[in-house]
């Protein structure tokens, strides 16, 4: 049950923050604003772990390394900067190459050593930490790009971006083609996700809607519409069928998809089952005739993993 109350408030600065994100391993919340500094907090204490001054304009977004302890800024100045808090929060290195405003920046999940920015320079850039040039550039959109995320739910080399052209679009970044464009959007697109367990991507905008397509067939499944203004962000609870959307006028949570499996049982005791869309199963009748069970006890089985499939399975 979620209590709907607020757990901790953090006064910042008087202007805009535009992105905040979590250090778990640390107990630190780690936020960049328009004024041009970034803030680490201890979210248990309330203290105030470090602030400096990043960037030369407004900070658009921060990004955490998933083991090593960096953090990446980017901002309106049009760099991208790499920050080290095991040396004093010290930059370390700066990424030069877009031409306008770096409205996002995030790891490639697969490849920690790797991550891409979106600009409003229309284009999508992928770096390597140590090399100062990027590794390659994908002339993404028409418009300026706003939002990316990486696939993280299977092997394809997947990355999915949001732009002011009102489309989203699917990249393989390692053929550094486009694999579909979603249209229906009527303003800016400025939040995407590809969900980490769910076959879904999700796209918000600023039109006020979030749009859910299935990953693979690219079909539009769901519009929610709020009436709450603009869409700026989206969020997701891992093992979870819950999702965040944050707007101009408010948060909503909500779930999608439903809570039952899909399964069936067959004359033999073999149970075949879907959890998301990985199919497993498992046969009764290997706990034996002789095994000795009381009402409502969990049986001592064996589940095994027959693969993934790409669709949403189905009861008919």
């Amino acid at each position: 049950m979620f209590l709907q109350t607020m757990a901790k408030s953090f006064e910042v600065t008087e202007l805009p923050v535009r992105s905040a994100k979590f250090i778990p391993r640390k107990q630190w919340v780690v936020a960049g604003a328009d004024d041009m500094f970034i803030r680490v907090y201890n979210y248990n204490t309330m203290d105030k772990v470090k602030v400096f001054e990043a960037h030369t304009d407004y900070i658009r977004c921060v990004a955490v390394h998933p083991t090593l302890p960096y953090v990446l800024s980017s901002s309106d100045d049009m760099l991208i900067k790499l920050w080290d808090w095991e040396k004093g929060w010290v930059c370390t290195q700066i990424f030069e190459g877009h031409s306008h405003y770096v409205m996002q920046v995030t790891f490639n999940p697969k490849d920690t050593n790797t991550f891409a920015s979106a600009s409003l320079d229309r284009t999508i850039k992928i770096w390597n930490l140590g090399s100062p040039d990027p590794n390659f550039t994908l002339d993404a959109h028409q418009k300026g790009v706003n939002c990316v995320d990486y696939f993280t739910g299977g092997d394809k080399p997947y990355l999915i971006t949001g732009s002011d052209d009102h489309t989203a679009k699917v990249w393989d970044y390692q053929t550094k083609s486009c694999v579909q464009t979603l249209e229906g959007h009527t303003h800016n697109v400025s939040a995407v996700c590809f969900h980490p367990e769910l076959p879904i991507i999700i796209t918000g905008s600023e039109d006020g809607t979030v749009r859910i397509w299935h990953s693979t067939t690219y079909r539009l499944e769901n519009t929610l519409n709020y009436g709450l203004e603009r869409v700026w962000a989206i969020g997701y609870i891992k093992s979870s069928r819950r999702i965040v959307i944050g707007y101009d006028e408010g948060t909503i949570m909500v779930k999608i998809g439903r809570e039952e499996p899909v399964a069936s049982m067959d004359n033999s005791g073999k149970i075949i089952w879907a959890k998301h869309n990985e199919i497993q199963t498992v046969n009764i009748k290997s706990v034996g005739a002789d095994f000795e069970v009381t009402d409502g006890e969990r049986l001592p089985l064996a589940v095994k993993e027959l693969g993934t499939c790409d669709l949403y399975p189905q009861v008919s």
